[in-house]
């Protein structure tokens, strides 16, 4: 009964999920920290204008960084609320948010700050989920537990050309101390530029080390040499722990991975969502996260996604007569499945003996992705955050 009643009380995801909600725990103290009390500290918020409201926000020039958070000692980022005055596919893109744990040389969160927020393409619109919510498309709201044992910095970079007014707060909770396996939360945004035409998009490069990989949130704007034809036909993979060319977790379908079927529509769950499915625009953005179906691992970890989508035979021909780059896979015939790359002599679309069927192709599309994972250290190495110019590719202008 016991643990049926804590079950029903633990109805989101926190950083007290594992705690019941009716009990106070022997370690912790509660510490916001904002514009208001920039340090947390106890009896010292709203000191300003007499206690009246006095500082709830600042402005920040191009080129200015803020720091958001520079904490000492052991806690956890319980929550993480963030708004600001330009909202733009281009400003958000522009706003880069970094975490630092533990003193470390390099940042363990490096991401563009709308995309870090659980939608892609520096897109905003009303949708809520277990980790990231926007009640009314105008703000920036996170629920990921992100421990640390020395100290915590977050900072926020306005690499745009206009000023920005910034209100924000961070709710943590000051600890003595972690057990020896909590783990350190990381964030990497990634990009398929340079990527080659049959290639898999990584979402998460290789990492070394033990963790989870907690999911990720990927933003997809397809060429218009690909016409209208369906851009999902991918599937994810997970490698584990030296897997080699084959993944120990393999997907069947883009789509299929968010949790939806033939086609993907605009929808946002608890695990799993489709925040823009904006066809007008060629955009979309989704997300997945590996909460109810954890993916851990204990010496690496890497994701990718086939860069992979599909047409009937008639329609990829006319692609590729008027010049789009594609690599044909399967042929979905009367007669069952063709497989090309197991045939000896597979034919060429431009072949009469080619397959009539639904055809899936490999396709190169605009691919960006926020993976989020934890990790037994406060540094990875993966690659920083790319320039600005590469992040402002394919995202709209307004």
């Amino acid at each position: 009964m016991r643990s049926l009643l804590t079950l029903l009380l633990i109805v989101c995801w926190s950083s007290a999920s594992a705690e019941e909600l009716f009990r106070l725990p022997q370690d912790g103290e509660t510490v916001w920290v904002s514009f208001e009390n920039p340090k947390g500290e106890r009896g010292a918020g709203g000191h300003e204008n007499r206690g009246a409201k006095g500082h709830p926000a600042e402005d920040m020039a191009p080129g200015e960084t803020k720091v958001l958070l520079d904490f000492e000692g052991a806690g956890i980022v319980n929550r993480i609320w963030i708004t600001v005055s330009q909202r733009s596919p281009v400003a958000l893109r522009s706003l880069r948010l970094e975490m630092t744990w533990d003193g470390a040389d390099r940042p363990a969160v490096a991401a563009p700050l709308g995309d870090f927020f659980g939608i892609g393409l520096g897109r905003r619109t009303p949708f809520e989920n277990a980790l990231f919510s926007d009640p009314e498309g105008r703000s920036f709201n996170c629920a990921i537990p992100m421990p640390f044992r020395k100290g915590a910095r977050i900072t926020l970079t306005n690499e745009s050309a206009k000023a920005v007014t910034l209100f924000y707060d961070v709710d943590l909770t000051r600890v003595s101390r972690h057990d020896d396996d909590v783990l350190y939360f990381h964030a990497h945004w990634n990009h398929n530029g340079g990527t080659k035409l049959g290639e898999d998009f990584e979402i998460l490069p290789a990492v070394n080390g033990r963790g989870r990989f907690l999911g990720c949130n990927l933003g997809i704007v397809t060429d218009p040499a690909y016409g209208t034809s369906w851009f999902g036909e991918g599937e994810v993979k997970i490698y584990l722990d030296g897997d080699g060319a084959l993944a120990s977790l393999v997907g069947t379908g883009t789509e299929d991975y968010i949790g939806t079927a033939w086609g993907q529509g605009k929808f946002a769950h608890r695990f799993q969502g489709c925040p823009v499915a904006d066809e007008a625009n060629r955009q979309w953005a989704f997300y997945r996260y590996h909460i109810p179906d954890p993916v851990f691992f204990r010496t690496g970890c890497r994701v990718t996604i086939q860069q992979m989508g599909g047409d009937m035979s008639d329609k990829v021909k006319q692609y590729v007569a008027a010049g789009a780059q594609l690599i044909p896979v399967t042929v979905a015939t009367a007669n069952g499945m063709v497989k090309l790359f197991e045939l000896p002599e597979p034919p060429a679309i431009t072949d009469p003996a080619f397959p009539a069927g639904w055809t899936n192709f490999y396709r190169l599309d605009n691919y960006t992705a926020t993976a989020y994972f934890y990790l037994d250290s406060p540094v990875s190495d993966l690659p920083p955050l790319a320039p600005l110019e590469v992040r402002l590719r394919g995202v709209l202008a307004q």
